[in-house]
């Protein structure tokens, strides 16, 4: 196949680009990504599309690809601003806007060849050791068929969010859409796209009301892993198609995560690559017990030592020690935050678009590094990418406790909670949401959560700390003291003089509060 436009020629056999009889050298890179502008010319191609392709689904930032994209500019004559034939499209992408001549249609070996021909065994072999995931096109069910705009375009938000997760390889919505009106068996669509698993759902309009229904499946069993139905009013019809779209992705996401972990599992040792030690580091961090920390901490080192461009381990590298040391676990105070400072550093520089390094390794530069403005901007960076991850909206919460803002945070703590009710860290989200409360001294409200979170989780620190402080300010004494004689198993170092490393709350008066509960508890001077 060779495309000609003006006095350019791309031969795709050859791989080759020519102005007229001259060869113009561009880096393999560059003519893969002026091949697939061309070949996608019908569309508009975002920096997702290219990453899928182009990259394989590896970690690159935004600007790599600008790189790129400003590279094939130069070797065929154009510029950003005269975009003769590659046009951006704000916030959107390019699309090559050259007139195309084909010289001859593209037989089989060629497609198969193409990177941008989504069955090709290039591809298959890239997703091996990547989760994988299609969103088949969501069946009408309304009785009207108008109706289907409404389904496609949540799918087309689906497929978008779902791409904002780096760990995740989602196929376009060119590629899914063709089994549209298609009965085909989940294990069949498995094969011929090369995922793991399968995403599809119906969606059925009823006067004012929508309700989706969704299922997750293991596209190579055929098991059904997930399935949920949510409803909404139609009011605004974009407005709710974010909401069903937020309320999907932050349920099937952590459901992926802990089916990649169920697979490792079984996985054999010698056939771990970066990816499987981070899902193993993960397990381990999700058992909550000082030896599973540890170990967590050793696989996400291990998975940096394989791969150190893959930045995700390296945020939860560094969260692994905000852990050390809210339980009071860590030996080594000034060097375990030191490095743990120095991971998160590296999660939020070079994984600018990696939402769980953005997110973890911003709540360590809060809580750790005391950078608390810029802990919670890389947070809301990855909150903007992809407002269903659940975790970010904890961190979230917890940092604008320390920043002072308890309302934002009680609300950053509802969303985290609404989008995750089942995660082992709702804990966390609950017992920040009674500190919220108590620090702008809604006491009862307060109590309320704390006592759930301590009812729920006895071990878990914060939860038995904002127990005793809001027993204490409601008068139950007595039940402070309790409380408190458990908080002083977990930290027997705790002292009033020292809880501000606990937590650095920036406001005095939201010290002052904190101190106060917890000396009428009965903690020590």
């Amino acid at each position: 196949m060779t495309y000609k436009f003006e006095n350019f020629s791309l031969d795709h056999n050859r791989r080759e680009l020519r102005r007229d009889s001259e060869i113009i050298p561009v880096e393999p890179q560059v003519f893969d990504v002026l091949e697939f502008l061309i070949i996608n010319r019908a569309r508009v191609v975002s920096n997702d599309d290219l990453i899928k392709v182009v990259w394989q689904g590896r970690i690159v930032s935004d600007g790599t690809v600008s790189t790129r994209i400003n590279a094939v500019r130069r070797a065929i004559d154009d510029s950003g601003k005269q975009q003769r034939f590659i046009r951006t499209v704000p916030r959107k992408g390019y699309r090559f806007v050259g007139e195309i001549l084909q010289e001859h249609e593209p037989n089989n070996d060629e497609l198969k060849n193409s990177v941008a021909f989504v069955h090709s065994e290039f591809q298959v072999s890239g997703l091996r050791d990547k989760p994988s995931i299609a969103v088949l096109p969501f069946a009408n069910f309304s009785g009207d068929p108008e109706q289907t705009y409404f389904a496609d375009g949540m799918v087309d938000e689906i497929i978008t969010a779902l791409s904002r997760i780096r760990w995740l390889f989602v196929i376009a919505r060119t590629s899914s859409f063709t089994y549209r009106d298609r009965a085909t068996d989940v294990r069949q669509v498995g094969h011929e796209l090369g995922v793991r698993y399968v995403l599809e759902g119906s969606v059925r309009r009823t006067e004012n009301r929508v309700r989706i229904v969704a299922q997750l499946i293991d596209a190579q069993t055929g098991a059904h892993l997930w399935a949920d139905r949510f409803d909404g009013a139609i009011d605004n019809v974009f407005d709710l198609q974010d909401q069903l779209t937020s309320r999907v992705v932050g349920s099937i996401a952590p459901k992926l995560q802990q089916a990649e972990v169920e697979r490792v599992r079984h996985k054999p040792t010698e056939s771990l690559v970066a990816y499987d030690y981070f899902l193993r580091g993960t397990a381990s961090f999700n058992r909550f017990t000082r030896d599973n920390t540890d170990e967590a901490l050793g696989l996400f080192r291990r998975a940096i030592q394989l791969d150190p461009d893959f930045t995700t381990p390296y945020g939860m590298a560094a969260l692994c020690y905000c852990r050390r040391k809210a339980a009071c676990w860590w030996t080594d105070p000034v060097q375990e935050t030191a490095e743990a400072v120095r991971l998160a550093r590296t999660a939020v520089e070079f994984g600018n678009d990696d939402v769980i390094a953005l997110s973890t390794g911003g709540w360590a530069l809060a809580y750790l590094g005391l950078r608390l403005d810029d802990g919670a901007a890389f947070i809301d960076r990855a909150l903007t990418l992809s407002p269903s991850l659940a975790s970010a909206w904890m961190f979230s919460g917890w940092t604008r406790i320390f920043i002072g803002e308890h309302d934002t945070a009680i609300k950053h703590f509802a969303e985290s909670m609404r989008m995750s009710p089942l995660d082992p860290l709702i804990v966390a989200a609950q017992s920040g949401t009674a500190f919220a409360h108590l620090l702008a001294r809604r006491y009862d409200e307060a109590s309320s959560w704390a006592e759930k979170a301590f009812r729920d989780h006895p071990n878990y620190f914060f939860a038995s700390v904002a127990c005793a402080c809001t027993r204490a300010l409601t008068g139950r004494l007595e039940d402070a003291r309790l409380v408190l004689a458990r908080v002083r198993e977990i930290n027997p170092t705790l002292r009033i003089s020292n809880l501000r490393d606990l937590e650095p709350l920036r406001r005095p008066e939201d010290l002052a509060t904190w101190v106060d509960g917890m000396r009428k508890a009965g903690l020590p001077e």
